[in-house]
């Protein structure tokens, strides 16, 4: 009897080690996000609008951090200039680089996420747009520059989008 019991127990332990480890991402991360990093105060959408435009379909790698009002939000993506344009940080027709628009960046190997944002870190050196609306809100978006040519970004490019949320 005694025997039967303990397979009874091992059996189950191995069940819920099972449903644990399929669940995992789910259990661990903030509100079940695995696009959510430890730490963060607000859930963003399925659809997650940085800056005021969605980022790019198909970006992957995407990572997210909020506290006090604001997000961080880290992805990978070949359609970063298209993200620029429609988030109003770079006019169409505009060179990617214009120093009206942005400015460089750090130029090291690599560069460390802001605190709290998780994900792979960004390669320098990068390009930074910020920018600021009518109602005072700013974005602030650093870009992986090519470390080759001076007017392309890397394909595909790690962005970090700084902004205030509604």
């Amino acid at each position: 009897m005694l025997a039967w019991l303990g397979v009874v127990v091992v059996v189950l332990a191995v069940l819920a080690g099972g449903i644990v480890w399929l669940f995992k991402d789910e259990l661990f991360h903030p509100f079940g996000d695995v696009r959510a990093c430890e730490g963060s105060g607000v859930q963003l959408p399925e659809v997650i609008r940085a800056g005021g435009a969605s980022i790019p379909a198909g970006a992957s790698d995407v990572h997210y951090f909020t506290r006090n009002g604001s997000a961080e939000v880290t992805f990978v993506s070949n359609q970063i200039p298209d993200y620029l344009h429609r988030a109003g940080l770079l006019p169409e027709g505009e060179p990617l680089f214009d120093e009206k628009y942005g400015a460089k960046g750090v130029a090291d190997d690599e560069i460390d996420l802001p605190d709290g944002l998780c994900g792979s870190s960004l390669r320098g050196p990068v390009w930074i747009y910020e920018s600021t609306s009518a109602t005072g809100s700013t974005v602030s978006v650093m870009v992986e520059r090519s470390p080759t040519v001076n007017d392309y970004f890397r394909v595909p490019a790690r962005a970090v989008v700084t902004y205030n949320l509604p």
